[in-house]
């Protein structure tokens, strides 16, 4: 990656969920890549606005949803991604950018951003004590190695249409997915210490901020 001029602005979701370990992560990488960058909490629409890339973390997809929409950041998010911003989603936040839920997404009144063409089942993998981890390989450019994914409470990708390809599964199930600047994931590569994921996904809001 060449070197920035102006730091890359990266928006982590911040209404809600495990959003300080992907600070972590993304400050990490930066200092990896050896780029400027500043990762910021993004909780407003004018948030929103500013960022040159977004990631939508675990937690509760019901309120963060439901937050996003609140604070009129929901509607910026769906604009600006349309535009090419990049925006990456790990569990509660792949479910969000999807276009179509399962029916506990619907009972809950969810409003997906509706961003990645496919399907989530939002609880496929069962409740927390039913957390596990396990080696993915994941179909990326330069991810030679597997990489240790964590799943808790995880949903699964159903199916995927379009331009949306599938890059992840455990078993007979879709875990990962990636639509041009869009990245869906259902495991939480924040909570390792392996930076691979966040670099590729600065990899992507470099080209978009990039003149």
């Amino acid at each position: 990656m060449a070197r920035q001029k102006e730091p890359l602005r990266i928006g982590v979701v911040a209404v809600q969920g495990d959003f300080p370990e992907h600070v972590r992560i993304l400050g990490e990488s930066f200092a990896t890549m050896r780029v400027p960058g500043e990762v910021f909490n993004l909780r407003t629409a004018a948030d929103a606005e500013r960022a040159d890339g977004v990631v939508i973390p675990g937690g509760e997809s019901t309120t963060i949803s439901k937050l996003l929409v609140r604070t009129g950041a929901h509607d910026v998010l769906v604009r600006r991604a349309r535009e090419g911003l990049p925006i990456m989603g790990t569990c509660a936040g792949m479910i969000l950018l999807a276009e179509q839920g399962d029916e506990q997404v619907r009972k809950t009144d969810s409003k997906l951003l509706g961003l990645m063409h496919l399907q989530v089942d939002r609880n496929a993998f069962g409740r927390q004590r039913e957390s596990f981890e396990t080696d993915l390989e994941l179909d990326l450019p330069t991810f030679g190695e597997p990489v240790h994914a964590v799943f808790i409470r995880a949903p699964a990708i159903v199916r995927t249409w379009g331009d949306c390809r599938p890059i992840a599964r455990f078993g007979d199930r879709i875990v990962g997915a990636e639509q041009g600047s869009l990245l869906g994931l259902a495991f939480h590569p924040e909570l390792t210490r392996d930076t691979r994921v966040h670099r590729y996904f600065l990899e992507k809001v470099h080209q978009f901020a990039s003149p």
